[in-house]
């Protein structure tokens, strides 16, 4: 297998090569504008993502290449773990989304706001607008701004302000501070994006910024973590949620007001009271510690 990156700002990985429908061509285009085609979606076919989106991959993010065929890669995403394959999580995207590796470097970051511009210099030279939770690895820093590796060799720069060294310390109130930026984001299926997140995206994306690398599907991350009893939660723990006989098919942040989640599509990102429902399915809750996370 091949190792490469992401190349564009976020590549969405599918089922199969013809799992795409008309409705998405803008997602699979060489020059993809997954905003523009989360805005069109009506619920209706949001919900015709089931069973053809898995996840997304963002600028710079490895990938480990298993097959092409027809202008398709058949892919591993080793930053999110999955029950699916020891080596991370498979699927298929557009092989021009695929480009050579950055430069390696001892000092990643990560972006931590909802957007970020990359420039070609620092501040001029618009190049793109990378999503939150994109992390890279910084070769050098000036007025405010640092520059950043990017794939097939080049560089760019980001504002400071947009940024974290992602071995930089974190406290669980982070999570729900980070989450919150997303407070009334359509729900996506699949989404790990600042386009559309679904509810262990959500969770998956802000560890990423805190530089901790976890599951990407509920039932693997409520797997791999610690569990404590629920009446011991303070707010950055997880709750998960399931039915009898069933995988966890959710999961939310504890948070001051009840839970930080993303519910379902048709419905956006919020911040609300543990509702009588959902205790109902609530199946574990779950401590978050930098010793289940590799680097």
């Amino acid at each position: 297998m091949k190792l490469v990156s992401n190349k564009v700002p976020v590549s969405t990985v599918w089922t199969s090569p013809d799992a795409p429908r008309d409705v998405d061509a803008p997602a699979i285009a060489a020059q993809p504008d997954v905003a523009a085609w989360a805005k069109a979606m009506d619920i209706e076919t949001r919900l015709g993502l089931h069973g053809r989106m898995l996840t997304q991959l963002l600028f710079a993010e490895p990938v480990l290449v298993r097959s092409e065929r027809n202008g398709w890669s058949e892919i591993i995403a080793p930053w999110q773990p999955s029950s699916a394959d020891d080596l991370g999580y498979p699927g298929w995207v557009p092989s021009s989304h695929l480009g050579e590796l950055p430069e390696a470097a001892t000092a990643p970051v990560a972006v931590t706001v909802p957007t970020a511009e990359l420039f070609a210099e620092p501040g001029s030279g618009h190049l793109a607008d990378l999503s939150f939770a994109t992390v890279l690895a910084s070769v050098d820093h000036a007025d405010g701004f640092t520059r950043v590796a990017l794939p097939d060799g080049g560089s760019g720069w980001l504002a400071d302000d947009a940024l974290r060294p992602v071995d930089s310390p974190s406290v669980p109130e982070d999570r729900i501070r980070l989450g919150s930026l997303f407070l009334g984001l359509d729900y996506l299926w699949g989404g790990t994006s600042t386009y559309g997140l679904d509810c262990s995206g959500l969770v998956h994306a802000v560890n990423r910024v805190l530089g901790q690398r976890l599951p990407r599907d509920a039932h693997d991350q409520c797997a791999a973590l610690e569990h404590i009893p629920t009446e011991e939660a303070r707010p950055g723990d997880l709750y998960f949620f399931g039915r009898p006989g069933k995988k966890v098919h959710h999961v939310g942040f504890v948070s001051p007001q009840g839970m930080l989640h993303a519910s379902e599509t048709g419905k956006r990102l919020e911040n609300e009271p543990l509702l009588p429902e959902r205790r109902q399915t609530l199946v574990a809750t779950a401590r978050l510690t930098p010793r289940h996370f590799g680097g």
